[in-house]
């Protein structure tokens, strides 16, 4: 079954001389394990993706390391192979890749532009310098040094230097990374090169020059038999000057000719003049729409999926024009992957987040189970964590990083355990304990699993993040671990000694926190625990997907026109995001500083990016208030100024941060051998946290 409807995904393929058992590619992004202060793979980078490869994959690549230290890349960033002498510590992650009949690949890339002169006080390198006001991003650092022709034979000289390092150490074949906003990409793209010299912009030969050149260099190096596949942007979208898609395919072609085994297209987003929003570039395509599609998006981006497969049709064009295969990425499931395959948009499908959530994908559809597949939801927290200098967290896989610690072993002593809640901790402990032996049951209040995570699909929507998915996956595996679900059932102490566990998992949630406002108990006040208790309660009925659907009819007539949310942190802002999308007038007030408004939104992409859109919408954020009262007109509140005032409001919506049910758990003292909380009834916080305490829960017990 799972052979016919993944047929093409499971082909064999090639890239070159190498051969692959699946047309499933793991992407070169660097994962992102900090910290490499030795420039040697440590044991951790080696244990990750030695569990990818076990997990089927057709090809590895391994995230780009440091080809021209120091100036190349970010101090500690990633591992060297610039060196003869770091063949013993690279060999060792290709030996743990080809143990699982994988073939492996290494990224090679040099940051030029994006090196980071302020952190290390070096002169950064591009092909042109340009200014503040002529960089594409005003958050670039400007005045790169503009390469002298000896400059960029050294820098050739280091790529190929480095292939040839990853040769001795038993790389199958390199990625050439010309893309993103990096040094190669700054020779293709005229916003970047402003050079009128044989590498100048004058030509799309000159500006492919150094690309080519880089080619041929490791080609004459390596010989015929070593994979070298170019990663190039199809297109710059948004920027002018930018890349164009035609351009891409003269790079494309170019590349081919030169001596390439395959061509990676990959869009880089930049802002687009009119979108107000002023984005970071980005290449995660299912950003590009949040929180809401940007105007005048080039053709070439299809963003009727909400981000999934957005880059496909710049990869579908480029391989009309070359021989060799063409990879494909981009927010891509099992099945889009294996629909672009059928209609011949590309030869590869190449995951990055996806084999992060699960390192099994590809002998889970081999094995006709996708079910299984632990789904990344798309959430931004790996990469978010990676950008501010941490190692990667995933919300569904908390083994991300501990493959060894982590690896699910028998429990000594098989013991009766009882979780109580529905939410992520409670269904990631229950399914650790299941896997490792104990007898699990389950107890939610709810209809359905998920907890909260169903409430926040109804406010958030499912476009951005699949939390249905989230949802549906720890169904299935309650389901087929033999966990007892009970659904719809009070748990209390005299309900725990009938069970007779032997351990109680206590995971049922937070409490709300309502503030001690005069008048907060009238009827123009919805607090959060009523507004979830309401939502609770459809979600007996109906899907979070329809129940979304339906408070566009619905709102008006609960909220009337004006709404005030007391609470400017994560709840409070996708609240107001929820609100402004069904018309609703939108005021925020908070008594935190400003600075802690949007506190618990990722700080990349999601906390900027929501919080200017809310000011374009006009949405008024009020920090630092003291509440009053709440009256027939609104909510009064005294400013930082002294100033006092009312901010008018039809409802008034609470959504403060959640708060420890400590009074539930201590229920629950003495009424098992061992009792522990766990998720937000021990400390409300996110997802990811929650199964990540879930996570190590289930392997304690």
């Amino acid at each position: 079954m799972s052979g016919e409807r993944y047929e093409r995904l499971l082909q064999p393929g090639c890239i070159g001389s190498v051969k692959t058992k699946s047309r499933l590619i793991k992407t070169g992004a660097n994962p992102g394990f900090y910290p490499y202060d030795d420039g040697i793979v440590h044991q951790r980078i080696v244990d990750y993706y030695e569990a990818v490869a076990a997990g089927g994959v057709g090809l590895v690549t391994v995230g780009a390391g440091e080809i021209d230290y120091p100036i190349g890349t970010v101090p500690n960033w990633g591992y060297r192979h610039d060196d003869e002498r770091y063949v013993p510590s690279l060999q060792r992650l290709t030996d743990a890749i080809h143990r699982y009949d994988c073939p492996a690949f290494i990224q090679l890339f040099h940051m030029g532009p994006m090196h980071p002169a302020a952190m290390t006080g070096l002169q950064h390198i591009a092909a042109s310098s340009l200014s503040l006001e002529e960089l594409p991003r005003k958050d670039f650092t400007p005045g790169a040094k503009e390469m002298t022709r000896d400059e960029i034979e050294r820098v050739k000289g280091r790529f190929v230097n480095a292939a040839v390092v990853a040769q001795k150490a038993g790389f199958d074949g390199i990625e050439l990374n010309f893309a993103c906003n990096h040094l190669g990409n700054s020779f293709l793209s005229k916003a970047w090169n402003r050079r009128h010299d044989e590498y100048g912009c004058d030509s799309l030969e000159n500006r492919a020059r150094f690309l080519v050149e880089t080619i041929t260099g490791i080609r004459d190096a390596t010989g015929k038999d070593f994979g070298l596949s170019v990663m190039i942007n199809s297109l710059e979208a948004g920027l002018k000057d930018g890349i164009t898609l035609e351009e891409c395919k003269a790079f494309a072609v170019m590349s081919e000719k030169a001596g390439a085994d395959a061509i990676h297209p990959r869009v880089e987003f930049y802002t687009n003049p009119k979108d107000i929003l002023k984005r970071d570039s980005t290449h995660f395509p299912d950003m590009v729409p949040y929180p809401s599609e940007p105007a005048n998006v080039e053709k070439e981006i299809d963003l009727s999926r909400h981000g999934k497969a957005a880059w496909v049709p710049g990869t579908a064009e480029v391989k009309k024009v070359v021989s060799v295969p063409v990879v494909a990425v981009g927010r891509l499931d099992p099945d889009l992957g294996e629909s672009i395959l059928r209609d011949g948009k590309a030869d590869f499908i190449s995951h990055n987040r996806r084999l992060m959530a699960d390192h099994e994908l590809p002998r889970k559809i081999a094995e006709g189970r996708p079910e299984d597949i632990a789904p990344c939801t798309a959430c931004m927290t790996c990469f978010a964590r990676v950008e501010h200098g941490m190692s990667p967290q995933c919300r569904t896989n908390a083994a991300l990083g501990k493959e060894r610690e982590y690896e699910i072993k028998p429990a000594a002593r098989k013991k009766k355990v009882m979780v109580v809640g529905g939410g992520p901790a409670a269904l990631e402990a229950a399914r650790v304990a299941a896997l490792r032996g104990h007898t699990v049951s389950l107890y939610t209040a709810m209809s359905k699993l998920g907890g909260s995570t169903l409430v926040a699909a109804v406010v958030k929507g499912t476009d951005k993040e699949d939390l249905i998915g989230f949802a549906r996956y720890y169904e299935t595996q309650m389901k087929k671990l033999g966990v007892e679900v009970h659904r719809g059932t009070k748990v209390t102490p005299a309900l725990v000694k009938a069970v007779g566990p032997d351990v109680l998992l206590v995971a049922s949630g937070a409490r709300h926190d309502i503030p001690e406002i005069p008048g907060i108990d009238s009827r123009k006040v919805m607090t959060s625990e009523k507004l979830h208790h309401q939502l609770k309660f459809f979600l007996r009925f109906a899907g979070p997907r329809f129940l979304r659907w339906g408070t566009k009819f619905a709102l008006p007539l609960m909220l009337g026109k004006e709404v005030v949310v007391i609470g400017g942190r994560l709840h409070g802002c996708q609240t107001a995001e929820f609100l402004v999308k069904r018309g609703r007038k939108v005021t925020i007030v908070d008594s935190c500083p400003p600075e802690q408004i949007g506190e618990g939104l990722l700080e990349t992409f999601i906390k900027p990016w929501l919080l200017l859109w809310l000011d374009d919408r006009g949405v008024k954020i009020v920090s630092e208030a003291r509440y009053e009262e709440i009256t027939k007109e609104g909510l009064v509140i005294t400013t930082k100024d002294g100033g006092r005032q009312t901010l008018r409001a039809d409802k008034i919506l609470t959504a403060l941060p959640m708060l420890p049910d400590t009074e539930f758990f201590n229920s629950f003292q003495g009424a098992a051998e061992e009792v522990r909380a766990l998720g937000d009834a021990r400390e409300p916080s996110l997802i990811v946290d929650a199964v990540a305490d879930g996570a190590k829960v289930g392997r304690e017990i």
